[in-house]
């Protein structure tokens, strides 16, 4: 017998990736097996539209609503000004609209955003309800954020004092996590933070993707790569310094194949830049280039040897991708990269001191570009782990199992949803 799933996903485009190509490869693949109801913005709901007109059969068992604030109660929020206060009433308001259309349904699941300090308020519904994959970032150890100067550093320890004043006084987090039938994190930190019972938490990566479309491709350099936002969090900085440091150490002969290509933009790419000419970096053994389309870059992974990120996140969207493409992983031992992959397909480095760090990364690409056996091991294991974790079909089968594990609860329970 098919559920009937109630979703609430403030971002779903099936033309885009994070956030919103997470909600949309979700949704689209639990309504394989299930009856959706989701409950998106209406800025979502021309791509959504267009995708399901070009695609008429994918719209089989998902029934698309939207809902926003009235304009009243929107007009201030511009860009990103006032975004964080917006998702927060859109989540609260979201839940009269579902009253006032009576929609029927067995389980509603508060997908995205994920983050450990914004509540639901799904439980204002009195029905078991799935909470996540909330996400997590463990703050920036000292040592690295303060090369970022001060401003970067005041702004950073700002947002996680406001974190954690909301995880100790927000009446709203609380009972979203008491309330829940079972919370989905994206990371074992989470549980840690939002201190709940074990058996409540269930570890789903907010992470996937789908099979690459492009076969990697023989290529006379080897080329490195890493990809994200140039801010404080990914850590480009140390992958920079490492690389360089790692390049220096090399003949001449074995710089001429190598570069390191970061593909981004974001407000350190200036920094960026006069770390390079600080390093000494030539132009043809290190790249920057802008953000492209998903098509290109995949090209890009194609034709690269291994993935070097070094970023201090709860999860690292790309990591996946990477894997998908059989490349072995260069990260921080760490909640978010660190946990995506293990030591069968990559190197994790333990946090230590920035200098340390750097010294560290630049032994293991440097073991990584002269060993060619264990590159070539961690290359297969890097698929094998996609192929296993990854992929949007094992996540899906994931959280339907939680599906049915919270019906059975609620089936075999005298317990009676309540106000807390």
């Amino acid at each position: 017998m098919k559920l009937s799933i109630l979703i609430t996903a403030y971002a779903v485009n099936p033309y885009k990736g994070s956030e919103d190509g997470t909600g949309w490869n979700i949704i689209l693949n639990l309504a394989t097996s299930n009856n959706i109801i989701a409950i998106t913005r209406k800025n979502n709901k021309e791509a959504i539209e267009r995708f399901l007109k070009e695609n008429p059969d994918y719209s089989n068992n998902i029934n698309f609503e939207y809902f926003d604030l009235p304009q009243w109660a929107r007009f201030w929020k511009k860009g990103g000004r006032g975004a964080l206060l917006y998702h927060y009433l859109w989540h609260l308001f979201v839940v009269f609209f579902i009253i006032s259309n009576k929609f029927k349904y067995d389980i509603a699941h508060h997908l995205n955003f994920h983050s450990s300090w914004s509540p639901s308020f799904l439980w204002l519904l009195r029905k078991p309800f799935v909470w996540g994959p909330i996400g997590h970032h463990p703050v920036i150890p000292f040592s690295y954020i303060k090369k970022f100067g001060w401003k970067a550093t005041l702004t950073d320890r700002i947002k996680w004092w406001t974190k954690k004043f909301l995880w100790t006084f927000d009446p709203f987090l609380k009972i979203t996590k008491y309330s829940a039938s079972k919370i989905l994190a994206v990371n074992s930190s989470v549980q840690d933070e939002l201190n709940v019972a074990p058996n409540k938490i269930q570890i789903v990566p907010a992470i996937a993707t789908k099979r690459p479309s492009e076969s990697l491709i023989e290529s006379t350099r080897f080329r490195i790569l890493s990809v994200g936002r140039f801010v404080a969090l990914k850590g480009f900085d140390i992958c920079v310094s490492s690389y360089a440091k790692f390049y220096h150490a090399q003949p001449k002969s074995a710089q001429d194949k190598l570069v390191l290509t970061l593909v981004g933009k974001g407000p350190e790419k200036r920094n960026l830049e006069k770390l390079i000419r600080k390093n000494n970096l030539p132009s043809h053994a290190i790249e920057i280039i802008e953000w492209m389309e998903q098509a290109e870059l995949m090209k890009v992974f194609a034709v690269s040897k291994l993935f070097f990120f070094p970023s201090h996140e709860g999860a690292g969207m790309v990591v996946p991708e990477a894997l998908s493409y059989q490349l072995p992983v260069i990260c921080f031992d760490n909640y978010g990269p660190g946990e995506t992959i293990d030591e069968t397909c990559g190197i994790r480095i333990r946090y230590s001191n920035y200098e340390q760090s750097i010294n560290d990364f630049a032994d293991a690409l440097k073991v990584l570009f002269e060993e060619n056996d264990l590159r070539t091991e961690l290359s297969w294991n890097a698929g094998v782990r996609f192929a296993t974790h990854y992929t949007w079909e094992k996540k899906t089968e994931l959280i339907q199992k939680i599906y049915d594990e919270v019906l059975f609860e609620k089936l075999n329970s005298k317990k009676t949803f309540k106000f807390i």
